[in-house]
C-alpha cells in the first residue's frame, strides 16, 4: 500500500471544505490559484490555465478569486464555463494548458465546494506536487507579475462542443443507439447539458432528469449517489435503462431496465469481461481500492483476470494503473477509469462502454446482469477525536483479533482514516453477514471507547 503523506489542505480528492469557510474563501483560493502559478510556471512562453466547474453557488466566487490570484501572477485564463471534471482533464491536454483547474466537492451537498487540480496531461498532481503546493499557500509569498504581464481572462465557447465530439468518438463510427430509449440522471450538475446530447446525438431517445441546476440541488435527492429517483425514471418510462452521474460526472451506477443498479464493481467486471474478450484488456487486470467487493475479486479470478488493489482514491487507483500497464480500473462507488481514453474518472464514457457491450451482443442490460454475487459487507464510520487513535494499542489489538476472526471466514477488514472528515471507517467482508456485522462493531465500539478517554 503507497505510503500517503499527512497533507494539512488536500485530501484524498483535492482541495475540499464548506464554501466561504477556511479553505474555502476567496482569499484562501486566490493563494493556492498564485501558488499554482509561481510552482507550475516552466519555461519563458506564455502560460495558460484552464477552469471548469459544476453548477454549484459557489461556483462563481470561487472562480473570480482563482481568476484574479492567476492573472495576478501573469498566467492567462481560459474558463471553460459548467463542465464535468474529466471534460476538464481531457481539454488540459487537447488546449496544451500548462494547468488545469476543476471547482467542484464532487458527490458532496451543494454547500460543500473545492478544487481539484491537473498537470498538462491531464492527471491528478502527486502527493509530492501537493505538498509543495499547499507550503508555498501557507507560507504566502509570491513572485506577482508587474503590470504589464499581468494574465488575459477569456471564455471558451465552444468548451462543451469539443467535450461532446471527443466523448462521441470513443465508440466505432458505426455504432448508433437508436432504439434504446435510455434514462440519464445528471445530478443537477456538471454534465446536465453534454450527458443528454452525447446521447441524443448517437440516436438514443433520451429522457433527462438532475437537468434543472438552480445552484443548490446539486445532488439532492439524485444523480449516483441516490439511484432512486433513476429506478422510478427507467420503471415508469419503460426505458431499456438509466444512468446516473454525479456532480461533476466523474462516477457512473447504472440501472437495468428492471430497476436494479449496478455499482462501480459490477461495471468494471463487465467492461473487464467484454475487453479480454477482445484481446483489450492490458495487464490482464483491474485496478481497483480496498474497498471493492470480495466478490469482485473472486469473479475476475475466475476468468483469469487479476485485481489489483490500491488506497482509496481514484488518483490511486490511477497510478495502478499506469505502474502495471491496465487500462481498466476504478471504485466501487463508480468512478471508472479506462485510460484508453480517460486521465481521469469518467462516468459518461464509461457508460458508453456499457452501451457499446450491449449493443455488439444485442442484450439487455438485465441479461449482461450482476457479474456476480456480491459478498456481504458491513461498514461503520465513527466519528473520533483524532484519526491518529488508530495507533492505540487497545485499537491495534482489536483490529488484530477481527484480522484473525476474518481470516477463518475467508473475509476481510478494513479500517482506515477518512480523507475528508474526522471519521474512522471500519468495513468487513465475509459470506457470513451476521459475523461480520458482530466483528465490526466489537472494533467500532474499541474506537470509540478509546476516543472518549
Amino acid at each position: 500500500m503507497p505510503y500517503t503523506p499527512k497533507k494539512a489542505l488536500f485530501g484524498t480528492d483535492g482541495i475540499r471544505g464548506k464554501a466561504n469557510q477556511y479553505p474555502i474563501t476567496p482569499d484562501m483560493m486566490m493563494k493556492t490559484a498564485m501558488a499554482a502559478a509561481q510552482i507550475f510556471t516552466r519555461g519563458d512562453h506564455r502560460h495558460t490555465v484552464v477552469i471548469g466547474k459544476d453548477t454549484r453557488q459557489s461556483g462563481y466566487m470561487i472562480e473570480t478569486a482563482l481568476t484574479s490570484g492567476f492573472a495576478a501572477m501573469g498566467v492567462d485564463v481560459a474558463l471553460l464555463g459548467p463542465l464535468p471534471t474529466p471534460a476538464v482533464a481531457n481539454l488540459t491536454r487537447a488546449m496544451r494548458a500548462d494547468l488545469g483547474v476543476m471547482i467542484s466537492a464532487s458527490h458532496n451537498p451543494y454547500h460543500d465546494n473545492g478544487i481539484k487540480f491537473f498537470n498538462p496531461e491531464g492527471q491528478k498532481l502527486t502527493d509530492d506536487e501537493e505538498l509543495a503546493l499547499e507550503g508555498l499557500i501557507l507560507k504566502g509569498e509570491f513572485n506577482l507579475a508587474d503590470p504589464y504581464h499581468v494574465g488575459k481572462v477569456r471564455r471558451i465557447d465552444d468548451a462543451m462542443g469539443r467535450y461532446v465530439e471527443y466523448a462521441k468518438a470513443t465508440l466505432p463510427r458505426t455504432l448508433r443507439l437508436d432504439g434504446l430509449k435510455i434514462v440519464v440522471d445528471c445530478a443537477n450538475g456538471a454534465a446536465y447539458k453534454v450527458a443528454p446530447q452525447v446521447l441524443w446525438e448517437l440516436g438514443a431517445d433520451v429522457i433527462s432528469i438532475g437537468v434543472t441546476p438552480d445552484g443548490m440541488n446539486i445532488n439532492a435527492n439524485c444523480g449516483a449517489t441516490s439511484p432512486k429517483a433513476l429506478q422510478d425514471a427507467v420503471i415508469s418510462n419503460k426505458a431499456h435503462l438509466g444512468i446516473a452521474l454525479d456532480g461533476d460526472a466523474d462516477r457512473l451506477i447504472m440501472v437495468d431496465e428492471t430497476g436494479s443498479v449496478l455499482n462501480g464493481d459490477a461495471l468494471m467486471a463487465l467492461i473487464a469481461t467484454s475487453w479480454k474478450q477482445q484481446g483489450l484488456l492490458k495487464g490482464n487486470a483491474v485496478v481497483a481500492t480496498q474497498m471493492s467487493n470480495l466478490g469482485l475479486e473472486r469473479y475476475l479470478k475466475a476468468q483469469h483476470i487479476d485485481l489489483i488493489r490500491t488506497a482509496v482514491g481514484d488518483r490511486y487507483v490511477i497510478e495502478g494503473m499506469q505502474s502495471h500497464g491496465c487500462n481498466v480500473g476504478g471504485e466501487q462507488s463508480g468512478h471508472m477509469i479506462l485510460s484508453d481514453y480517460c486521465t481521469t474518472g469518467d462516468g459518461l464514457i464509461a457508460a458508453l462502454q456499457i452501451l457499446h457491450v450491449m449493443v455488439d451482443r444485442q442484450e439487455k442490460l438485465s441479461a449482461l446482469g450482476q457479474p456476480f454475487t456480491p459478498v456481504p459487507q458491513y461498514m461503520r464510520n465513527v466519528r473520533v477525536s483524532s484519526r491518529a487513535i488508530l495507533s492505540d494499542a487497545a485499537v491495534q489489538e482489536s483490529m488484530r483479533i477481527a484480522e484473525q476472526q476474518l481470516q477463518h471466514l475467508g473475509g476481510r477488514l478494513l479500517v482506515r482514516p477518512s480523507g475528508t472528515e474526522p471519521l474512522v471507517r471500519v468495513m468487513a467482508e465475509a459470506d457470513d453477514a451476521q459475523k461480520i456485522q458482530d466483528i465490526v462493531q466489537a472494533v467500532e465500539q474499541t474506537i470509540l471507547r478509546v476516543s472518549s478517554q
